[in-house]
């Protein structure tokens, strides 16, 4: 695995810039990446049109009519000297509360019985551990999250489901995450969340970003149907905790 000291900047037509950290999957380089988006996002260069997060890279979209290519790079060579850290850095966790099993999590026992645990010990380890997300995708707002205990890594579903409710939460490989909307999938389900983590009239749409953290909070099946009531009417409010360092 190669980690790049310093960043390759690779031009992707004429409107992108692609800014690669690393070769292969490296939780440390996708945060720096993710530092170097919200520099950008924060105070824009004329012209940037758009950052999108990968695992390992950053694709920097601007309008090469107001923006030279060249001037977008030396602001980017510039910010990558002013990062922290990466440890040191404050970390934004999303608190999801979980109903685990039953219609819920109608595969949960699959994955007990493939990784040899009880179904009590998959819940307990899936929220003993913040997951991160490296990037969302496949539907809007899914969040690809790393960092699960890797026991309760489970093969894919051999014949995927047309139809998975949202807020579903899933395992497939050594990945878990958690479907936004109602759609097609093969992720192992676990359990269920009743937070929408898309909504497209929502500022921002997605209730959790790249680079966010995520803590998987059991929920009993009374406390997830109040709590589904609160989000229909609005009510609810999302615990996002500020946290430094490593947990």
């Amino acid at each position: 695995m190669a980690i790049y000291e310093t960043p390759r900047l690779l031009g992707a037509g004429e409107g992108c810039l692609v800014v690669e950290f690393a070769d292969e999957i490296h939780r440390p380089s996708n945060a720096r990446l993710q530092l170097l988006r919200r520099s950008l996002e924060d105070a824009p260069p004329a012209g940037l049109r758009e950052c999108v997060p990968t695992y390992r890279s950053l694709a920097v979209y601007f309008d090469p009519l107001v923006c030279r290519r060249e001037d977008l790079e030396d602001r980017i060579r510039g910010s990558l000297t002013e990062f922290r850290d990466e440890e040191e850095a404050e970390r934004s966790v999303v608190v999801l509360p979980v109903c685990y099993g039953g219609e819920h999590g109608p595969d949960l026992a699959n994955v007990a019985t493939h990784t040899g645990l009880s179904q009590e010990e998959v819940i307990r380890r899936h929220t003993a551990r913040d997951c991160y997300c490296f990037m969302l995708g496949f539907t809007p707002g899914f969040p690809y999250l790393g960092g699960m205990d890797e026991s309760l890594a489970t093969p894919r579903l051999a014949n995927p489901r047309t139809v998975i409710p949202g807020g579903s939460v899933g395992i497939a490989g050594k990945q878990t995450g958690v479907y936004p909307m109602d759609s097609p999938g093969g992720w192992q389900l676990i359990g269920r969340t009743p937070l929408r983590l898309f909504d497209p009239n929502g500022t921002p749409p997605t209730l959790v970003d790249a680079g966010d953290w995520i803590r998987f909070q059991r929920v009993d099946e009374k406390t997830y149907v109040d709590l589904e009531a609160q989000v229909t009417s609005g009510a609810y409010r999302v615990t996002r905790i500020r946290e430094g360092g490593s947990r």
